[in-house]
């Protein structure tokens, strides 16, 4: 081994040096009773490299490990192993932030894919996607329970033109022959299937009343209240969802959904119109008669 640096009265290396590994590794940073203790950086004869705190050899707290593919992750490390809260930048750009567990997600974490922008807010075990969790894209999200990367149970679509879509996801494994039997990989395929959709709910501001006498029933305007009852285009809409669909729906189903809410629209303005001619032509007809 060939180390330069300083040693301790026990001849064992203490303090700042510089060491050249017999595999090829190089070290340089502190040691302490001849380990590698502190801060320091560690670079491998494949070109990964390690820059951080050590503990007794091993890496301990906080640092950075630049992996030979370049992908590399920040954070807390702890015997070894990715431990605590970290980041993880992957070589296509995607991105883990979230809480380790030895070396692997574990806990509460955020996945970012760069491809499509759509990203996974929820909870980890052992790697793997799995309890309450959030699936955002770039126009809806999925709010629900994931096991082994799969959304399984009751959950719903929130869609950004206002309504929601409520149903329940199931798997179902891929049918195999005999022959197959033996493998212990199975593909499993989530279906969904929805329930019911919540109706679009428009915002109104809340005016103060002022105390009027001429007030009198049967004149609510096309402002009041609607009654919760969902309208017949609510439910033509999730009748057209009761069939199967896929784990992370299209911006189609959002198109249809937008479309369907602006034809609600134009029925309430047509009908709008159709009783502001109606009280105009009963005025013409009292204004006649008064004449005559």
């Amino acid at each position: 081994k060939e180390y330069e640096g300083a040693r301790n009265e026990a001849g064992e290396r203490h303090g700042r040096g510089k060491a050249r590994l017999p595999n090829g590794d190089t070290y340089e940073g502190s040691y302490e009773f001849g380990k590698r203790h502190g801060q320091g950086t560690y670079k491998f004869k494949n070109g990964a490299r390690y820059i951080g705190e050590y503990f007794r050899n091993k890496k301990h707290g906080q640092g950075t490990f630049i992996y030979p593919d370049g992908s590399r992750y920040e954070g807390e490390w702890a015997n070894d192993q990715r431990h605590g809260h970290g980041v993880y930048y992957y070589v296509n750009n995607d991105t883990y932030t979230g809480e380790w567990f030895t070396h692997q997600r574990h806990g509460q974490g955020t996945y970012l894919y760069a491809e499509t922008g759509s990203k996974y807010v929820g909870t980890w075990v052992n790697g793997q996607q799995e309890g309450a969790a959030e699936l955002i894209h770039l126009n809806h999200r999925y709010q629900g329970k994931f096991l082994n990367k799969n959304p399984v149970g009751p959950g719903k679509y929130i869609f950004d033109v206002g309504c929601e879509q409520h149903g329940e996801y199931r798997l179902t494994d891929m049918e195999r022959g005999e022959e197959e039997e033996e493998e212990e990989l199975v593909t499993v395929v989530p279906k969904w299937k929805a329930t019911k959709i919540t109706e679009l709910a428009l915002w109104t501001p809340a005016l103060p009343k002022e105390p009027t006498s001429t007030d009198g029933p049967g004149q609510e305007g096309p402002g009041a209240e609607s009654t919760g009852e969902p309208g017949e285009e609510a439910q033509a809409l999730l009748e057209g969802f009761e069939g199967e669909m896929d784990m992370r729906p299209g911006d189609e189903d959002a198109d249809v959904l937008r479309e369907e809410s602006r034809e609600y629209d134009q029925e309430e303005f047509r009908y709008d119109v159709d009783e502001g001619n109606i009280n105009s032509e009963e005025e013409e007809t009292r204004q006649s008669d008064l004449q005559d």
